[in-house]
């Protein structure tokens, strides 16, 4: 009975510390966010789903400063002035202008990519693993995070941090109908002299579009 209560005593622990360790290595790695004046990062989106034979890498950029961001995807850009979102689509020659809704899921803004992970999991300690070579060696902390929404449609997500800098290396997410969502951060660079104008809509380089207002 003894050797029993020990065992799950001993689980129990573990559980524990996996829990405070990843909390932890969570909580600088939003520290360390937080602390930058702005932030320019290159990513690579990829959409897997063997079933339904799908394999599609793109590439995208994002950089934000404040409450304002910019965002470049599949020839889409988005600019968050602190007060409205345009979302500009050469393709279509189309402008939309709204106002950005926080509560909206389908809005994706720097902050959701972010600090996504803050709120809405219970998350541990997973995998771990090195990349490169040599002095330029690093190790990749994962962590796992499940949704405590049992509705919801994500399955678990693993983060991976790059623990040398505390900074998020890649977001791995997997869905209950097994669709894999990977976010690499190509580049990742931050206290940027920024252009003035970067989050500024400049009404005249788009006279030809047309100009769908929300609100």
């Amino acid at each position: 009975m003894k050797n029993i209560f020990l065992l799950i005593f001993g689980f129990y622990a573990l559980g524990y510390t996996q829990t405070y360790d990843a909390e932890l290595l969570l909580n600088k790695v939003s520290e360390n966010i937080k602390s930058y004046d702005n932030i320019y990062i290159n990513y690579a989106y990829t959409l897997e789903n063997i079933e339904e034979d799908i394999n599609q890498t793109n590439k995208g950029s994002f950089v934000t400063e404040n409450d304002n961001w910019r965002f470049e995807m599949l020839g889409v850009t988005r600019i968050f002035d602190g007060n409205k979102l345009y979302t500009i689509s050469p393709d279509d020659e189309e402008v939309t202008v709204s106002s950005q809704d926080p509560e909206d899921e389908t809005t994706i803004t720097p902050n959701k990519m972010l600090y996504f992970y803050e709120d809405g999991y219970h998350f541990e300690l997973d995998k771990t693993r090195f990349i490169g070579n040599g002095q330029f060696r690093k190790k990749i902390q994962y962590i796992k995070l499940v949704p405590k929404d049992s509705e919801a449609e994500i399955k678990y997500i693993l983060l991976g941090i790059d623990t040398e800098f505390n900074q998020i290396y890649e977001v791995v997410e997997t869905g209950k109908n097994e669709t894999i969502t990977t976010i690499s951060i190509v580049d990742f660079e931050f206290n940027l002299t920024l252009d003035k104008n970067l989050f500024v809509f400049d009404i005249d380089r788009y006279k030809e579009y047309y100009m769908n207002i929300l609100d």
